[in-house]
């Protein structure tokens, strides 16, 4: 398992919008708490939509706090590795690769568009079980 978490879009998302289960939503609360990290991609991906005032503040004030891991030559490297090596969209693996490169685990919902790529390792927040207190 990767030394941190790396959150992916739709993570980072469901956080803010109270979606993921509760078993879940603890883990990210923790990781929020001791600061995410988060991919320049992700950056763009939740800021690119018009929002309401409200909502785009939220997610600045995320980004802002987060750790924001931009491109550079490495991930650029392992990116093009990562693309003649599997098929996956250019955005997942410039996550992905940031992921390897940094030693975190990618927390995202998405897992199948990251499960064929060796060595990363996955947490899907809404897939944590419920413990019996929760029930």
């Amino acid at each position: 398992m990767g030394q941190g978490y790396f959150l992916d879009s739709n993570v980072i998302i469901g956080y803010l919008a109270g979606k993921i289960p509760s078993s879940g939503m603890e883990i990210i609360s923790e990781i929020v708490s001791n600061r995410p990290n988060i991919s320049v991609i992700s950056q763009i991906e939740v800021l690119r939509f018009n929002n309401t005032p409200e909502n785009e503040a939220v997610l600045e004030e995320f980004i802002n706090m987060s750790k924001v891991y931009p491109l550079n030559s490495n991930v650029v490297e392992r990116t093009i590795k990562l693309c003649k090596q599997t098929k996956i969209k250019l955005p997942d693996a410039i996550i992905a690769a940031t992921a390897l490169i940094e030693d975190f685990t990618l927390v995202t919902r998405n897992i199948n568009d990251f499960n064929k790529i060796p060595d990363l390792t996955l947490l899907n927040p809404w897939d944590i079980p419920v413990t019996k207190t929760e029930e």
